[in-house]
């Protein structure tokens, strides 16, 4: 892939902002799908929504800085919503909750003490690596529908959400084939802007704004231990773990960086330390992200440093009621029209490396590539009823069962052909 920036590579101002934006609309649109996971008051609500915002700006600043050192957006970690909605769902409290997620936090931090990472990340060859770039948009297709077609869509909101879609992803994609450089930053700024500015304008809404409770309450009241919810997010955090290596490792993998082994170390302490901190705080922990290849792929740059400024823009943002207020409300067909932009050059960038890594030469080498996303989406369409419900964490994630099927169709099925490839 011809990259305009590499990793480590600084940018002159007015780039750096350009490429900044990008970044922050892309972590606006990820948190926000998550906020309304919260729970109380609607100023508790808000609060929920800064401390969210808060915790994942911070995250992000320490990934590129001491972490993986690496281009990746930092979010809520979807498993963890799924743990989370099913323990609410039935009645957990929501101090034993955040106190799993603290405990979950620091299992990951442990991990990362002994030699364990290293065997881990021997299993990620490039033909896995591959499959990773294609599941998160596999397995996200199903949060897009839901954000371009609303549950409770007002009059035409549903044909409005469609022909949005269609017509913002191509202009989207023209736009990529016809800006150059920078210029390529401001496509989805862009859309976000337009693509509200339209929605509001067919569909006005008055919500009224409110006012957060005190960041004195910015820690959850009791640490209270419910063993049989530890047990079930710990199996959450058995797909947080897969999703953030995973994630780490196919775009180290695609920028061809060094040092692997200890970026990985360090990314993922920083994700279970991280994650010890939100559940003190009690919000969702936060997990690498794998959208940032399309980006990379669409605009050509890979400065981890343009991360900085949209991270900190999180953590000032987190600061105001009213701008949290402003960025909860983005209509939910303009992010999911965003994202489904960037879960296509998402897919075109794993077809790219599929191509020059060779990792689909004969018919079992892409069987062990096309397997794996038929199955992911399968488990994302799971019925959780027929599944026994400590285990609803891990399969019901696409994602993490997507990722076991290709280890085992690459390591076990398929390992002889696979040695041959090597040889």
């Amino acid at each position: 892939m011809q990259l305009k920036y590499n990793v480590n590579d600084r940018l002159p101002a007015w780039q750096l902002a350009g490429y900044s934006l990008q970044w922050f609309v892309l972590a606006v649109a990820v948190v926000s799908t998550s906020v309304f996971v919260a729970t109380g008051t609607p100023a508790e609500k808000l609060f929920y929504a800064q401390k969210l915002f808060a915790v994942m700006g911070i995250t992000g600043i320490i990934q590129i800085i001491w972490g993986h050192r690496l281009p990746l957006v930092t979010g809520p970690a979807a498993v963890l919503l799924v743990g989370v909605i099913s323990s609410l769902k039935a009645g957990g409290d929501t101090s034993a909750i955040y106190s799993s997620i603290a405990i979950g936090g620091a299992l990951i931090s442990l991990l990362t003490l002994g030699g364990l990472m290293r065997y881990v990340q021997r299993l990620f060859t490039p033909r896995i690596v591959v499959v990773i770039l294609m599941l998160i948009a596999f397995t996200l297709s199903p949060v897009i529908s839901n954000l371009i077609f609303v549950p409770q869509p007002a009059e035409g909101e549903h044909l409005f959400g469609l022909i949005f879609a269609i017509a913002a992803t191509l202009v989207m994609v023209a736009l990529n084939k016809v800006f150059k450089g920078v210029a390529k930053s401001l496509i989805i700024p862009l859309a976000l802007i337009v693509g509200s500015v339209i929605y509001y304008a067919i569909y006005p809404t008055d919500i009224a704004s409110e006012s957060a409770a005190s960041w004195r309450g910015m820690l959850i009241e009791d640490f209270t231990l419910d063993w049989g919810m530890v047990v079930a997010f710990v199996i959450c955090y058995i797909a947080l773990l897969i999703n953030d290596i995973g994630s780490i490792e196919s775009l180290g993998a695609m920028l061809k960086v060094e040092d692997m082994p200890q970026r990985m170390k360090r990314g993922v302490r920083t994700t279970g330390v991280m994650n010890i901190i939100s559940g003190a705080m009690g919000v969702l922990g936060p997990v690498n992200y794998s959208m940032s290849p399309g980006i990379i792929a669409s605009t050509g740059c890979a400065s981890r440093w343009a991360l900085i400024p949209a991270c900190a823009a999180l953590v000032l943002c987190a600061l105001s009621p009213d701008i949290i207020w402003i960025l909860s409300n983005i209509p939910n067909p303009v992010i999911g029209t965003i994202m489904l932009y960037l879960m296509g050059t998402q897919v075109a960038a794993g077809m790219e490396m599929a191509h020059t890594t060779g990792s689909a030469r004969t018919f079992g080498d892409a069987l062990t590539i096309g397997l794996p996303l038929m199955v992911a989406m399968l488990f994302t369409a799971l019925p959780m009823g027929v599944v026994p419900q400590i285990l609803q964490p891990l399969m019901g994630n696409g994602f993490a069962m997507g990722v076991i099927t290709v280890i085992i169709m690459e390591h076990i099925i398929n390992r002889s052909s696979s040695k041959q490839e090597h040889k």
